[in-house]
């Protein structure tokens, strides 16, 4: 996690180098480790989960070098088969086709099992807290039908809140994008794909999501069942191949990515697997093209922009602060942060082409070439703007 050592004299950090194939969890293939303790002679190597910090979430643990016994082999293939979604895409998109042609009174939705209802499962459900009635409108919003996931050391849900989702989708219409890859971010796709379906709009989308809830509501060609801590598609070639045509489409142009990683995750970890997506939306461009990134918004704590700019050197932070609906220290209100919320943006598109909301506040400094916050003057010595804590 970091090259440091705590003041305990240990600390972990991830091995990205290793070519050595992975073992893999129910979250897919696992990353190695190396915990080190100060005045050992070297550290000990092992894999762990990529996606869950608390091991009560996934206990995987395999010392590097060590072979794995069969019956340990045939436990973590059951724990596998057992966290697999119950029906696989295919059978999802299937079974929402039939939901939709029922009658609004028969169309029910199980909150405690998150599950689309057809009423020949109903009665197995009887126990359980179901919304009786589902509309067509809800099916295209199901951030409204979903209880968001509460767990900060897997994966924690944080929703956009109505103003923030509005200055994302008109940032990317305004700079001329035609679709986004929205990967974690589903309050922002699933807005698209409704007012594309209502033909308010030609814009699209793709979700890559590690919560695989969204499939039941999407076409294989919207959602894939993705981890972004190892860049791996749960559903196999299937799944990637739809992510291949959605960043190659109009020879890879016209496309933004926006991204809204747990906030707990190894800043290393996901820019390596943010360059994955960069290489295959790279072998999509004609040869003459020189870019080999992504226009990429990704939303991440000011605290943390140091390790961003380290492993990606392009990117640089916005003064906007990012807020969510469903946490209480990240949004306007009695119990938000003094300054607002800590949740920041990071582009690799040049800063001044990303105009912030003058309603707001927010103001375009000319030395510095970019908006800024009413708070964050223009600092002579420093020559530029230099305030980012905010608090």
């Amino acid at each position: 996690m970091s090259d440091r050592l705590t003041s305990a004299g240990c600390g972990v950090e991830v091995c990205l180098t290793s070519e050595a194939p992975a073992p893999h969890c129910p979250h897919g293939p696992t990353l190695l480790f190396e915990r080190y303790i100060r005045g050992a002679p070297s550290g000990e190597k092992f894999y762990a989960c990529s996606a869950c910090r608390d091991r009560k979430e996934c206990s995987f643990y395999l010392r590097y070098g060590e072979k794995m016994s069969e019956a340990r082999q045939e436990a973590w293939a059951n724990i596998t088969a057992a966290s697999q979604p119950t029906y696989t895409h295919k059978q999802f998109c299937k079974r929402l086709v039939e939901f939709r042609a029922l009658p609004m009174s028969k169309r029910r939705f199980c909150e405690s099992c998150s599950l689309l209802l057809l009423p020949a499962e109903w009665e197995e459900h009887s126990q359980h807290r179901v919304l009786q009635t589902v509309t067509l409108d809800q099916l295209t919003r199901p951030t409204h039908l979903l209880h968001p996931r509460e767990n900060k050391k897997t994966n924690a849900q944080y929703l956009f809140s109505e103003k923030t989702l509005q200055f994302f989708l008109s940032q990317v219409q305004q700079l001329g994008y035609d679709r986004v890859l929205c990967v974690g971010v589903p309050r922002l796709h699933e807005t698209i794909q409704s007012q594309r379906a209502a033909r308010l709009s030609q814009l699209d989308s793709l979700l890559l999501d590690i919560d695989h809830r969204h499939a039941q509501f999407y076409s294989e060609e919207h959602f894939c069942h993705y981890n972004m801590f190892n860049h791996h598609f749960f559903d196999g070639g299937s799944a990637s191949d739809a992510c291949l045509q959605f960043l190659h489409r109009n020879h890879g142009t016209g496309i933004v990515m926006v991204t809204d990683p747990p906030f707990g995750g190894l800043v290393e970890v996901l820019c390596h697997c943010m360059k994955k997506l960069f290489s295959l939306w790279k072998e999509g461009l004609p040869d003459s093209c020189q870019e080999t990134e992504i226009p990429t918004l990704w939303i991440f704590p000011y605290f943390m922009e140091q390790r961003i700019v380290d492993c990606l050197p392009s990117f640089r932070m916005l003064d906007y602060k990012v807020e969510y609906e469903n946490h209480p220290l990240y949004q306007e209100g009695p119990k938000s942060k003094k300054r607002g919320s800590p949740v920041r943006i990071f582009t690799n598109l040049p800063t001044d082409r990303v105009v912030l909301p003058q309603k707001e506040g927010y103001r375009f400094c000319d030395l510095c070439r970019r908006y800024v916050a009413p708070e964050n003057r223009h600092c002579q010595k420093c020559n530029c703007c230099t305030s980012k804590c905010m608090e």
